[in-house]
């Protein structure tokens, strides 16, 4: 059987059997884009905020992962509410999913510095599958008889998300419904492949060395049914609140790098790559590259932004 990623996405949606595993992307500038993860980070930059980002994983390997997202938040109500929409587009093989998700956040003051957000996500995913150019090792199967699978799937979630200048912390699960990717029905085959319920805990800080020099760690832990706990962990120094140059690991997965430039208080871009490990992937492909781009949009010169912000 050839090594394709693309069947692999194919058996997702008409498996014999469920199918378990992490099916949310992963994304090394996850500190960057929390929104989609966690909607209590709505409005939590005190200004209207867009963030877009685009990962090509594994490159070189056929049928690998795409992904694209757009984030948009801002404080609403004298800073008491956080809106935001969250819109992603993922293919892999021959499956493609596009979602689109409202936030809304309720901001909390716990102290003068700091603010507990409690968050709510709603939305859909369009689930789009040809299966028609598969090469199959029995053309026969009963399984990939349907040549088409698309399916409109709703899904709500929520989160908290606790914050200060130099620290922030979250926990959230974006979907708690399971549904299933298709609900066509083949004779010898039944479509169980279910979208999975994804836990995540976020955390931050950001430490002063020097004049010119800071230190943000950050991880995120990613949860999910009969797949192992997976942490993110990332250390980047910041220097002269400027360039960003900084390190990743993700436990069982991957280890990158990553680079950053503040162009303004307002426009931060960067770049990263990270490098698969496992056996499994790493000799099929060279690599995993992002590009991000954020933009902060102040309202009037009282609410400016006195230093840049790194969360």
């Amino acid at each position: 059987m050839k090594f394709k990623l693309y069947i692999y996405a194919a058996v997702l949606l008409v498996s014999t059997s469920k199918a378990y595993a992490q099916q949310d992307p992963m994304f090394t500038h996850y500190m960057y884009n929390t929104l989609a993860v966690n909607p209590g980070y709505a409005g939590s930059r005190d200004a209207f905020t867009a963030t877009l980002l685009h990962r090509s994983q594994w490159v070189g390997f056929t049928g690998a992962p795409v992904t694209q997202t757009l984030t948009l938040h801002t404080p609403v109500a004298g800073n008491k509410v956080g809106l935001g929409l969250s819109i992603l587009n993922d293919k892999i093989g021959p499956l493609k999913t596009t979602s689109a998700y409202v936030d809304f956040a309720y901001r909390i003051p716990v102290t003068q510095k700091s603010t507990l957000a409690l968050g709510l996500k709603g939305g859909f995913n369009w689930i789009d599958g040809d299966l028609s150019g598969l090469a199959l090792d029995n053309p026969a199967d009963a399984s990939f008889a349907n040549n088409s699978v698309k399916n409109t799937l709703p899904n709500f979630g929520f989160g908290a998300y606790y914050s200060r200048q130099r620290f922030y912390a979250g926990i959230s699960t974006p979907k708690l419904l399971d549904n299933e990717y298709s609900d066509v029905k083949t004779a010898g085959a039944e479509s169980i492949a279910k979208e999975q319920k994804h836990f995540f805990i976020i955390a931050g800080g950001l430490i002063h060395l020097s004049k010119e020099v800071d230190f943000k760690p950050t991880g995120l832990f990613k949860m999910t049914e009969s797949a192992p706990v997976q942490l993110d962990g990332t250390a980047t120094f910041i220097l002269k609140e400027k360039l960003l140059l900084g390190a990743m690991y993700r436990t069982g997965d991957a280890a990158g790098l990553l680079i950053g430039f503040n162009f303004t208080e307002q426009l931060h871009a960067g770049y990263s790559f990270d490098w698969s490990f496992t056996n499994s992937t790493s000799k099929y492909n060279d690599g995993s590259h992002e590009i991000m781009l954020s933009y902060d949009l102040i309202f009037n010169d009282k609410d400016r932004i006195r230093s840049p912000r790194f969360f």
